[in-house]
């Protein structure tokens, strides 16, 4: 039963980021695009090593003892593509400008117009906003229904997104919780540059912080929601020892965490580290993650 406490423990933790992402929007003066790119690139890096070394590699070894290396290796391979098309219908069914899987062209996340892509564009002069005289910005005729529907989209799109991130963390540690640990923070991390999108246009259209963070902050707990319907489902099905999945259950249920973890960081987070970084920022913050996790993963032995 602890290890259930720890699953949803470090899911909410996971989702909670999408709320430190709304305070770095309120009280960073400008968004350090360096530090995002290194940041994304690092957490992709981290799901990718995961999902082929340790999770691919456990589902298989459990799916082979329930049914044998041939027929094991076939369900591996149809539980991987299928948590891959999972997450690809779910990226489809949401439309492509409050999609968080084209997080670059949020308002407010963008690097500055006048950015060559040359140099740190944190170092390139910040426009000036006009603002009223009680601090927020000024905005034109519509703008604030319009920002507040981008907010509100974006802010549901990405709850959709982190429902199936919450039964991936969930599903990892009530397994393994030093492994559900690494993949939580991997999610946290890219759960940050979410939290921004959702709160800027809110804030803007509002100019309440606390309304803004309100949302951003629900659209996280979708992953814990998400974690709490797995262990329902768990225990509707499974029943007994709350902590025990059948081996071929965990392998499927392993085969399709891998799969959306490697759509995420190849559709979203290693775009997304691209766009914001210089030189070969997105490729060290990948390396950097790879070299981490595998450490981690000796140490963890």
């Amino acid at each position: 039963m602890s290890n259930v406490w720890v699953a949803l423990g470090l899911t909410f933790l996971a989702g909670s980021a999408t709320g430190v992402g709304s305070l770095i929007a309120f009280f960073a003066k400008r968004t350090n695009y360096r530090f995002l790119s290194i940041s994304t690139g690092f957490s992709a890096g981290v799901m990718i090593y995961i999902s082929f070394v340790e999770i691919f590699a456990e589902g298989l070894e459990s799916l082979e003892e329930a049914y044998g290396v041939t027929a094991g290796h076939w369900a591996m391979i149809a539980a991987f593509f299928g948590g891959i098309l999972l997450i690809g219908l779910i990226d489809n069914l949401i439309p492509a400008g409050v999609n968080p899987h084209d997080i670059h062209g949020h308002k407010g996340m963008e690097p500055p117009e006048d950015w060559d892509g040359v140099g740190d564009p944190t170092n390139q002069p910040t426009p000036v906003t006009p603002a009223t005289d009680n601090g927020r910005p000024e905005e034109g005729p519509g703008n604030s229904e319009e920002l507040m529907r981008t907010g509100l989209f974006t802010a549901l799109a990405i709850a959709l997104h982190n429902f199936p991130e919450g039964l991936v963390t969930f599903l990892t540690a009530l397994q393994d919780p030093a492994l559900g640990a690494a993949i939580a923070v991997a999610i946290a991390l890219h759960n940050i540059p979410e939290g921004i999108s959702v709160s800027v246009p809110i804030y803007y259209a509002t100019g309440k912080r606390s309304v803004a963070f309100l949302y951003s902050a629900i659209s996280g707990m979708a992953e814990p929601i998400g974690a709490l319907i797995a262990y329902g489902v768990l225990r509707l099905f499974v029943g007994g020892d709350p902590g025990f999945v059948p081996p071929q259950l965990m392998g499927v249920l392993f085969g399709g965490v891998a799969g959306v973890m490697v759509y995420i960081s190849f559709d979203e987070l290693l775009p997304t580290s691209r766009t914001y970084g210089k030189g070969h920022d997105s490729i060290f913050g990948l390396v950097i993650g790879m070299a981490v996790m595998a450490v981690s993963l000796v140490l963890m032995e």
